[in-house]
């Protein structure tokens, strides 16, 4: 990684480390309770394969709702354009886990990132696998280059121990008809979905091939078209962040997702993937020292996609 890069991160870890950092972390969700509210950690992984990182960016955290662009990618590529006939690809402006819309649409939610775009996600790749946990596990494996990666037993126990909202929002998607399948089965894989952990190293490399025309870097195994990887872009910059996703757009101006781990990823197309993990989040949702750190590092770096 050149010394630009490294000295952009660098301060901008140590302006957000400096910061008081107000927020609450995920305790609705009783395993992420018990993660140390102080963690910190940022990579950045280049297209070239160069990399760097600072803090607790080898440390496994629960990737969350970023799981959602893995999955969407996934049903995208077998679908392709029709996916849209049960998704709309709109912000929400109201809470991730909001049933509101859904009546006023009928069952068709805003958009993938939502909890309840995500549901169909699951309802649409469980249609179309055999075994939609397993396959998609190894879709995920094989993108990422971590052939062990696995579901956390205990995170999506955990969820599926306080997740009323998500059966309620599910159950009444079925009830306009655009969930396919038995409820319970679409939410047993939703919850395993969101439960996967990686490192921010880890996850940045993963996230390189929306960066890259939709291709991995590490074998150029062309993943999604560039086309699709474009959407999906445009996706991230306009839904990643719930009700806040403007106001990302406004002040890093990249694609990017959140999760309420505290993980972030954001991408500068044809550049970088950088993934940035701190758990406290703000009212919404967000991980509040990771959008300070990355508006950081687009401010002085530069390097937005406007």
């Amino acid at each position: 990684m050149d010394s630009r890069y490294t000295n952009i991160i660098k301060n901008a870890y140590d302006f957000a480390q400096s910061q008081k950092c107000k927020g609450e972390i995920a305790s609705y969700i009783p395993e992420l309770a018990n993660i140390d509210p102080n963690k910190f950690g940022v990579h950045m992984t280049k297209l070239d394969g160069r990399n760097f990182g600072m803090g607790d960016h080898l440390e496994k955290f629960s990737i969350q709702s970023i799981a959602k662009v893995l999955s969407l990618t996934l049903a995208y590529k077998f679908v392709g354009e029709k996916i849209w006939e049960r998704i709309d690809v709109e912000p929400s402006g109201t809470k991730f886990d909001s049933l509101l819309l859904l009546e006023t649409y009928e069952g068709i939610p805003r958009n993938p990132f939502v909890n309840s775009g995500a549901i169909v996600i699951c309802d649409i790749l469980i249609t179309h696998l055999n075994d939609a946990k397993k396959e998609f596990l190894e879709f995920v494996r094989d993108v990422s280059d971590l052939p062990k990666l696995t579901y956390s037993d205990k995170i999506a126990d955990s969820e599926k121990a306080t997740g009323y909202r998500n059966v309620a929002v599910c159950n009444f998607i079925k009830s306009f008809g655009n969930i396919k399948n038995e409820p319970n089965v679409v939410l047993d894989f939703y919850f395993d979905m969101c439960s996967l952990e990686m490192t921010c190293q880890q996850l940045s490399q993963t996230f390189t091939f929306l960066a890259n025309g939709g291709k991995k870097i590490t074998d150029g195994k062309q993943i999604i078209t560039s086309s699709q990887s474009k959407r999906i872009n445009a996706l991230m910059l306009t839904c990643g962040f719930y009700d806040e996703s403007g106001e990302f757009a406004f002040r890093v101006g990249l694609p990017g997702k959140s999760g309420v781990g505290g993980g972030i990823v954001a991408l500068y197309p044809n550049n970088f993937a950088i993934v940035v993990w701190s758990p406290k989040l703000n009212k919404n949702g967000n991980s509040a020292r990771g959008m300070l750190l990355l508006e950081e590092v687009t401010t002085h770096s530069e390097l937005s996609i406007f």
